[in-house]
């Protein structure tokens, strides 16, 4: 399991900011706080999104909205683990996302922290823990990407 506390953490932040967002990160506002990569290679990936515009009729964080945050962190940390064990051509793509959602958020940001649970040649899995401004958690979710080699 990754670890932020480990030593051997490097930092690939610019990297994975270099990449951009794409349209529905950049339309949610999502934000890369932090990216790093543990000595098992496995990435953790931190990132922010505003609640204003992302809410729901009620006033609430929309629950797709925290899926769009969570898939997109585990994406790309699936994406940083893969691109170190297979190659930086390798192609990745969710398969499964499962939100359960704890508690709700009004105002502010949320704060999304994806890490990687396992990762494989082709199956990858991370976990993603959604806090509000409070530091309170409002999801958890767990993504399960597919890898691929590279074509050549």
């Amino acid at each position: 399991m990754s670890n932020m506390n480990d030593l051997q953490s490097t930092d690939v932040t610019a990297e994975v900011r270099s990449y951009g967002m794409g349209a529905l990160g950049e339309r949610m506002g999502i934000d890369i706080v932090s990216a790093t990569i543990d000595s098992q290679g496995l990435a953790t990936i931190t990132g922010t999104m505003p609640v204003e515009g992302n809410t729901q009729p009620y006033g609430l964080l929309h629950g797709g909205a925290s899926a769009v945050l969570a898939e997109t962190l585990g994406s790309i940390a699936s994406a940083i683990t893969a691109h170190r064990r297979l190659g930086l051509g390798a192609l990745v793509v969710g398969i499964d996302l499962n939100c359960t959602h704890h508690k709700s958020a009004r105002d502010g940001i949320v704060t999304g922290v994806a890490h990687m649970v396992s990762a494989g040649n082709t199956m990858l899995c991370s976990e993603i823990v959604i806090t509000n401004s409070q530091g309170e958690r409002i999801c958890t979710s767990r993504l399960t990407a597919m890898a691929r080699k590279p074509r050549t």
